[in-house]
């Protein structure tokens, strides 16, 4: 007589047995790769826009490079018409200093002697002149009926004068000038003298 076993439940030791005729139970299947590769894309999608941020970055500092450049060369024009102008400024101080050259005072003031007219020579010789300052004589000579001499200008000469004496005949002028200043004299006849002489102010000087 044969004893039947009851059937062994499942979790005590054994394996449930399937019933007859059924497939076995499968595991499912493992999960597509698709999420990953999408995961991936998503990736490289967040690089591509960081490369093309960068490259618009790029570009752009290269523009406003440019603009630095364009900017440089408007303010090397700009230089360079400023220099033009610190020129022209040159040119219109350089007329300037002329004109202020213009009003500038003369050299240092002269003083100026001249004896003309007629004064044949006579038994003791021709004219005889004689010029200069209280300080300083000289002799002239008179030459084709007139005689002219010029001397600097001694601020501390007392006078300056011009004589000039006949030898027998004649009729002779002279003069002494000093700045704006003339003095005159004549003779003739004889051995008569012409003098012309300027003296310094009471104060001295020539001013």
């Amino acid at each position: 007589m044969n004893q039947q076993h009851p059937p062994q439940q499942p979790g005590w030791g054994g394996s449930p047995q399937q019933p007859f005729g059924q497939t076995p139970f499968m595991p499912p299947p493992p999960k597509k790769a698709g999420a990953g590769k999408v995961i991936g894309l998503g990736c490289l999608g967040l690089v591509g826009f960081f490369v093309l941020i960068a490259l618009i970055g790029a570009v752009a500092s290269g523009g406003s490079g440019s603009n630095n450049n364009k900017n440089t060369d408007d303010a090397k024009s700009t230089d360079g018409t400023k220099s033009v102008g610190d020129t022209k400024t040159g040119g219109s101080a350089s007329e300037g200093d002329k004109k202020l050259g213009s009003k500038r005072k003369p050299g240092k003031k002269v003083v100026v002697f001249k004896v003309w007219g007629t004064a044949p020579a006579g038994a003791l010789g021709p004219l005889n002149i004689t010029y200069g300052s209280d300080s300083d004589n000289r002799d002239g000579d008179f030459k084709d009926g007139e005689f002219k001499a010029t001397l600097p200008l001694d601020d501390d000469a007392l006078y300056f004068n011009v004589t000039a004496q006949l030898q027998g005949s004649g009729d002779i002028h002279c003069s002494v000038t000093v700045g704006g200043k003339t003095k005159k004299a004549h003779a003739a006849g004889d051995y008569n003298i012409c003098s012309a002489q300027l003296s310094a102010g009471l104060l001295g000087g020539w001013g």
